[in-house]
């Protein structure tokens, strides 16, 4: 039951494109005088087998949800840590994960479960005690190996098939918010931590 795996759940991992966004990749010309120049692009230049804009003249870019933001100060506030694995290289991606203060930032990945593995023994928890929301099927061997597999309701056929829950909502309109508040109420802590965040905790 999906529920039972939820109450274990202490770190919540999400993919990006088509999870945190709605998979839309924007190519914008950057601003005269303003070419990209920053860790991103020159990551994105290198050899990592990441995907990213090679261009200090391109701005890749990407919308994000409110309610997924504060679904991170949910989780926050409910014990959660959070974090992103992604193949692509973005410096949106970057501001948007600093801005939220995810505590697990991995971009460039080709090999998400070695990252995923990377990021337990850090946590120093085991994989039943994670959850991953994805949409591909570049994302089943995290979603086979974690304790929570959720897929975005957008998702290609094959993930959902193999998710142990799909959210209402599809991705980049709110399922990040949808996988953390069904951990929180299974985990009995929902009702709270939204009156904690109401009263201005975050």
């Amino acid at each position: 039951m999906p529920e039972a795996r939820a109450k274990k759940i202490k770190l919540v991992l999400f993919d990006v494109d088509g999870v945190l966004t709605d998979g839309t990749i924007l190519l914008l010309p950057a601003p005269h005088g303003m070419q990209q120049t920053t860790d991103s692009a020159r990551h994105a230049e290198s050899e990592s087998p990441g995907f990213g804009i090679a261009s200090r003249d391109v701005i890749e870019a990407k919308g994000f949800h409110a309610h997924d933001g504060t679904a991170v100060s949910l989780a926050r506030l409910g014990g959660l840590k959070t974090g992103i694995i992604t193949k692509r290289i973005s410096e949106t991606v970057a501001l948007r994960a600093r801005d939220l203060k995810l505590e697990h930032i991995r971009q460039g990945i080709q090999d998400k479960l070695g990252a995923f593995r990377e990021i337990l023994a850090a946590e120093r928890l085991s994989p039943d005690q994670a959850a991953f929301v994805g949409d591909d099927i570049i994302d089943l061997p995290v979603m086979r190996c974690c304790g929570l597999a959720i897929a975005v309701a957008n998702s290609r056929n094959d993930v959902r098939r193999e998710a142990h829950f799909v959210t209402e909502h599809r991705g980049g309109e709110g399922a990040a918010r949808d996988a953390i508040e069904f951990i929180l109420k299974c985990q009995g802590s929902l009702e709270s931590v939204i009156e904690r965040y109401i009263a201005g905790e975050r």
